[in-house]
């Protein structure tokens, strides 16, 4: 899951109407030329308060209709609608998809937008535009950027008699003792899971950790059978079988009241497990008074890492109207249209009685104007994980741009999900996942 793409709760009409007279008083802010006509979105229907802030003082800003459809980016509809001669103008994705459509030609290089909108790309962070660069050339306009820390339940660690130093996961032998300490499996049925390794997903987490890339950086060559991504493949099963097995502890875990009051934190059914910096607002707004530490993933010589991810703007070949697309872009993801997002958000959550947590974004000088200008204290517990989230940013990787990004994903994914129900050894996975990248980065190419 993706905490930008998790619309929380519904807005209600008055806060939209809020939102929308908040932005109208800041949309004067943009300077960019706007265009008349319409403006056909996909992949960016309705949303919380941050997504209708935004749009708000982007509509503003672009002077046109703008045509907001339900749903997110389908990758076949898109591509049905750029061979029927009828593509969106602009689309909202996951930026590990940028270079697939790049190397296809379904998307137009952004140089000629960057220049006439003037856009600063100095302000978004490095991992997140070597997202979206593909042979050079800029073809996306980065957006949220998720970060990921461990988040620790401290009354387990407290139960178990355990230190926080035990989570250190640059000492895999040490973390495994730990996941089992923490755990409670009774009679076969995991009622507590004491480490969640939060494989398949972070796997390349786990790969990094133990010093690989398991992708070069031109997007070229996978580098998923390299030994030391095996090794982490394999120990990262074990963390799981060490805890009563995949059928067993996916079970319990799909029982969590994930975004509820009684969820895993709060209802101690998890020692620790590392994750995106979004659900420190769940658990804010859902139960603020669960004691909880933040902590770094550390690769095998400790080093902090982060495996960065997240939403990008791109336009399509075939828009027609590329340039309200561009200055749609240049509003959305503005140091001035994240600050007053976080402002509103701010209020809303006052008004509330909620605690607010902040934004994560792909623009760093925004981030840096948010949490001078916007957060304050909630409680020791959370205040200290918004500072690690906040300084964990800089220490971040991300999977380079491919011309067959999503085949590359799911040859992975696949591989992780065969070794954990024990249909494969992880040797094997990765194996056939390597040729099975390979051939469809080469069939890209051509």
């Amino acid at each position: 899951m993706q905490g930008w793409r998790k619309s929380l709760a519904a807005v209600s009409a008055l806060v939209a109407l809020g939102v929308l007279a908040f932005a109208a008083t800041l949309a004067s802010a943009h300077t960019t030329a706007k265009s008349a006509g319409t403006l056909n979105i996909m992949g960016f229907g309705t949303g919380d308060d941050v997504a209708e802030t935004r749009a708000a003082i982007a509509t503003k800003a672009v002077g046109a209709t703008v045509n907001r459809p339900s749903g997110s980016f389908d990758d076949q509809q898109f591509l049905a609608a750029v061979a029927s001669g009828n593509a969106p103008d602009v689309v909202y994705l996951d930026r590990q998809k940028v270079g697939t459509y790049a190397a296809k030609g379904a998307f137009q290089p952004l140089t000629n937008c960057i220049k006439s909108q003037k856009i600063n790309l100095k302000q978004y962070r490095i991992p997140a535009l070597n997202e979206v660069t593909y042979k050079g050339k800029v073809y996306g306009i980065p957006e949220f950027y998720d970060v990921r820390t461990i988040l620790v339940d401290n009354n387990v660690l407290d139960q178990a008699g355990v230190k926080l130093s035990g989570l250190d996961t640059s000492n895999w032998p040490r973390l495994l003792t730990t996941a089992k300490k923490l755990a409670k499996v009774q009679n076969g049925k995991v009622t507590r899971i004491g480490f969640d390794p939060k494989i398949p997903e972070f796997f390349p987490l786990w790969a990094k950790a133990n010093g690989v890339d398991i992708l070069s950086k031109d997007g070229l060559q996978p580098h998923l059978n390299d030994p030391r991504a095996i090794a982490a493949l394999q120990y990262a099963v074990s963390l799981v079988n060490a805890q009563g097995g995949w059928d067993k502890f996916k079970a319990f875990r799909d029982t969590w009241d994930f975004f509820g009051s009684n969820n895993e934190i709060a209802a101690d059914q998890v020692g620790a497990f590392p994750m995106e910096q979004w659900y420190y607002n769940v658990l804010a707004g859902s139960s603020p008074k669960v004691k909880i530490t933040a902590l770094q993933f550390r690769n095998k010589k400790r080093q902090p890492i982060n495996y960065e991810t997240g939403s990008a703007w791109a336009i399509p070949k075939g828009s027609k109207n590329p340039t309200a697309a561009c200055t749609w872009m240049k509003a959305m993801t503005s140091t001035s249209t994240w600050l007053a997002t976080a402002k509103n958000r701010a209020q809303i959550r006052k008004s509330k009685n909620q605690p607010y947590t902040g934004l994560s974004t792909g623009n760093a000088v925004a981030d840096q104007a948010i949490y001078k200008q916007t957060y304050t204290s909630i409680n020791p517990f959370f205040d200290q994980a918004v500072k690690k989230v906040l300084d964990v940013q800089r220490f971040s990787f991300n999977i380079p741009a491919s011309p067959a990004s999503a085949e590359f994903q799911k040859a992975w994914m696949d591989a992780a999900n065969r070794v954990l129900a024990g249909q494969q050894t992880a040797k094997a996975a990765l194996n056939q996942a390597q040729k099975e990248a390979t051939r469809a980065i080469n069939a890209a190419r051509k």
